[in-house]
């Protein structure tokens, strides 16, 4: 089972009025966080978007399909990037930690027109061979051969040490990053409409938002780097 890094202070006790006035008065910067979230949503929204003309294939277990096949019925397409390069014994800790909540959402984004597909550059086979050890049912296709990841800035040659990643030039180790892209498909072509990296992710990962409501929050102060405590769901060996 984890344990903190480090004890945690008891905070002031107070009595059940001194309690509802103080949650009250952080309930007033809860909502106005809310409105300010909402905003962004809704300037998200209107941001404008990129035809996507070139023509990327990818390997599927229905076999070859373009992007637009990826939608399926639905007008709208989130592509979660997994960081799973060929020959990888096996995914980042940190997609799969995000991958293990996508078979509860699929029925809910279909019932809202949306489609979800997770893309690796690894082959198909590496992919169905991990898909099953981890026991997830989500599709999960390969862009191996084309330039999909690398054009939406995900993966990487291994001689590069400096990579265009979430809109600028860093360094980085690995020639695989995670992200996510959205698309929307009409009769007239498919449009790119949103791309996310890094610290971007993060209101995605139902867990951390969970932890982030317990008293000692995600408890990442005192490791190495902030995803040091994670393992995949199937190496966990002490709960």
């Amino acid at each position: 089972m984890a344990s903190s890094s480090m004890q945690l202070k008891r905070r002031k006790i107070v009595s059940p009025e001194e309690w509802v006035a103080a949650r009250k008065e952080f309930l007033a910067k809860e909502k106005e966080f809310t409105r300010v979230r909402d905003e962004l949503s809704r300037q998200r929204r209107e941001l404008p978007w990129e035809k996507v003309e070139k023509q990327y294939a990818f390997e599927t277990p229905r076999g070859k399909e373009m992007l637009a096949d990826l939608f399926g019925k639905r007008s709208q397409l989130i592509v979660y990037h997994f960081m799973l390069g060929p020959g990888w014994s096996e995914g980042c800790k940190g997609c799969s930690f995000m991958a293990d909540q996508f078979d509860g959402m699929a029925i809910h984004l279909a019932h809202r027109d949306v489609a979800l597909v997770v893309v690796s550059q690894a082959h198909l086979a590496e992919i169905e061979a991990f898909k099953k050890r981890m026991g997830w049912r989500f599709p999960w296709v390969s862009s191996f051969g084309s330039d999909f990841n690398s054009d939406y800035h995900v993966s990487f040659a291994k001689t590069e040490t400096e990579v265009n990643y979430n809109y600028g030039m860093t360094k980085f180790a690995s020639e695989e990053l995670p992200g996510a892209s959205v698309f929307y498909k009409d009769e007239t072509g498919v449009f790119h409409t949103y791309s996310t990296y890094a610290r971007g992710l993060d209101i995605l990962v139902g867990t951390y938002n969970f932890l982030d409501i317990a008293p000692m929050g995600r408890d990442e102060g005192g490791l190495p780097h902030n995803m040091a405590w994670l393992r995949h769901h199937d190496k966990y060996s002490d709960i």
